[in-house]
């Protein structure tokens, strides 16, 4: 049995946001019930050089975006980099989920062997469609919701594997 570019691609990624969507508001219920300010979690970051939570949520839902469309051969939409809270980073997720769902099989399967160049930084880099998928799109959603998952659990918040995993 072959999986299609489609399953691989856009099931797989709406399943990782969802998580988490259920991630960050187990962040948003912690600040209230601890009465932390909820800023800082939203700020709050692993490493000093390392992103905090809100744009690690962000690059997690740039990269399914933007990967997805390229795969479909389409120009994604574009947000802005602007929440601040956690019902707007949740929204934010919810947008890219939404986004997602417009994407058809028919306008991703077959991708396999299409070219995809991204400009990286000064750099051009070209890839074929299975591997900008399987090396680049999602380790790339897995990281940076793992980021924010540990970010959160860091700060106290109660979460375990199965918070990151969810429903299959």
């Amino acid at each position: 049995m072959t999986i299609s570019m489609y399953t691989a691609s856009i099931p797989v990624s709406i399943h990782s946001l969802n998580n988490l969507i259920a991630i960050l508001e187990k962040g948003a219920e912690y600040a209230e019930a601890k009465k932390i300010d909820p800023a800082v979690l939203i700020n709050s970051r692993l490493y000093p050089d390392m992103f905090p939570l809100s744009r690690q949520v962000q690059i997690a839902c740039d990269v399914a975006n933007r990967g997805t469309a390229k795969l479909a051969g389409i120009e994604a939409p574009k947000f802005e980099d602007n929440e601040t809270t956690f019902p707007q980073l949740i929204d934010r997720v919810q947008k890219t989920i939404s986004q997602l769902n417009t994407l058809k099989p028919e306008q991703i399967d077959g991708s396999e062997e299409r070219t995809i160049t991204l400009e990286m930084g000064d750099k051009v880099t070209s890839f074929q469609g299975i591997s900008f998928l399987l090396y680049l799109i999602l380790p790339n959603i897995y990281f940076h919701v793992t980021t924010a998952y540990d970010i959160l659990r860091h700060c106290g918040v109660e979460l375990g594997k199965k918070d990151f995993l969810g429903q299959p």
